[in-house]
């Protein structure tokens, strides 16, 4: 589990408008809400939170303005996805059990891939339920016992002390299937597919 401390400032001025002028000096709006407690408007540094999403810090330390435990439980981006405009967070103590969605990463070499067959990726990620203070940053997933048409499901994923999975258990997070010929399909185009992983790269370790 990973914690970092990030400094908080309070907010008086609200709004569209308001929040426009804010994002123009390298802050990011915040709320702050939880525990039966005031809501509390707030800003972040936005290469501060940019940080912390990119390394997939859960739990947080806030500081400056406002001392607190808490979790980052939404994140508002900008039309095409690039910058964070609006972030939320949820106090918690540190013995409470939380709920978060987390990334998954495959390790390992699929005995499956020798076999003629290919690694699914389906699921990228799991949400779980698990103590704020025991909340990693990732979920490993070992695919080194998978044959051809076997999969791992959700319920089978490995989980930290006192976590539980939250996904549907039924889930197929990762599976080996044989290659699909998409000339027999006659490029016929449904649903989105799930990312099928070569041999090769399935060899080192995914993420």
């Amino acid at each position: 589990m990973s914690s970092e401390t990030i400094d908080v400032k309070k907010r008086d001025a609200l709004g569209s408008r308001a929040c426009c002028k804010l994002r123009q000096t390298g802050r990011v709006p915040a709320n702050l809400y939880g525990h039966g407690e005031q809501n509390l408007n707030l800003s972040v540094c936005r290469d501060a939170i940019g940080n912390i999403i990119k390394h997939g810090t859960k739990l947080l330390n806030l500081t400056g303005d406002v001392s607190d435990t808490a979790i980052l439980r939404e994140v508002q981006w900008d039309t095409f996805g690039v910058d964070v405009i609006h972030v939320d967070f949820a106090r918690v103590s540190t013995s409470e059990a939380v709920e978060v969605t987390l990334p998954i990463h495959l390790h390992g070499e699929a005995p499956g891939t020798s076999e003629g067959g290919q690694l699914a990726f389906n699921a990228h990620e799991i949400t779980i339920r698990c103590p704020a203070a025991n909340i990693p940053e990732h979920i490993d997933v070992n695919v080194g016992s998978l044959h051809l048409g076997q999969a791992i499901h959700a319920n089978e994923v490995p989980l930290p002390a006192g976590a539980t999975v939250v996904t549907a258990g039924s889930t197929v997070v990762v599976q080996c299937v044989k290659p699909v010929d998409t000339e027999d399909m006659g490029g016929a185009s449904g649903a989105s597919e799930p990312e099928l992983i070569r041999k090769e790269k399935a060899a080192g370790d995914e993420g």
